[in-house]
Formats: structure tokens, sequence, C-alpha cells
């Protein structure tokens, strides 16, 4: 298998059982509208990635972290606490100058939030 088909990060679905509510509360903390709109899926352009919203009744989980570039993931962490997600893990240095942080969305999704200045999206 060629290392060429993997393209990276394209996409991360959170799954919510208010899809409103939720549509509302990522556009407030991601300071963006969605790019599509409908009843089944919102999708949200994050720095030319996908972030998008399923309605899904069902218990989620914690077990997948998504982690979302920064320039501050302190400043990251309080601004998605003071929106009203909950700590998950507090910021941590985890080698050199990264730091992340992740935070639980109102529905129980984990966010990840990470600065590191060494990785550069192509």
């Amino acid at each position: 298998m060629s290392k060429n088909l993997i393209l990276g990060l394209r996409t991360a679905i959170y799954k919510v059982p208010d899809l409103e509510a939720a549509k509302n509360w990522y556009a407030q903390v991601f300071n963006t509208q969605p790019y599509f709109d409908e009843v089944f899926y919102v999708g949200f352009n994050i720095g030319g990635y996908e972030l998008g919203l399923q309605p899904d009744e069902r218990k989620v989980g914690d077990n997948t972290v998504i982690y979302w570039g920064v320039e501050n993931a302190e400043g990251a962490y309080a601004d998605f606490l003071a929106a009203g997600a909950t700590s998950f893990e507090e910021p941590q240095n985890v080698g050199g100058d990264i730091v992340v942080a992740t935070v639980k969305d109102p529905w129980g999704n984990v966010i990840g939030l990470i600065y590191n200045p060494h990785f550069k999206a192509v």
C-alpha cells in the first residue's frame, strides 16, 4: 500500500442529539457559520477542514479525540469553557513547546485543542 493514499485530516464528525442546539453552539465557539445546513448534517469549514454534526440520539463516548490546531491552547481552552464546554483534560505541555487540552461539548463529545508550532498544514 502506498504511503501517498493517506492525505491527512479532512473531516471530524460529532454526533449530537439536538442538531439545532449543536449547530448554534459550534457556530459560536468556532466563530463561523455552517456552509452546509440540512436536517441530516451540518458542515463547517474550519481552517480548510470539515467539522460535521450528525443527529444521533444514542449516548456518545469519549474514546476518540480529534485535535484542532490553535494559536494558544490555554486561551482556546478558556474560551470553550466560557461557552459551556466542560473540562476533560486541562492544558498540558506534551514535549517541547507543544500544548494540548481537551474539553467536552454539551453533548459529551471530546474536542481536542493543540498548539504545535512545528506542524503546518499543507
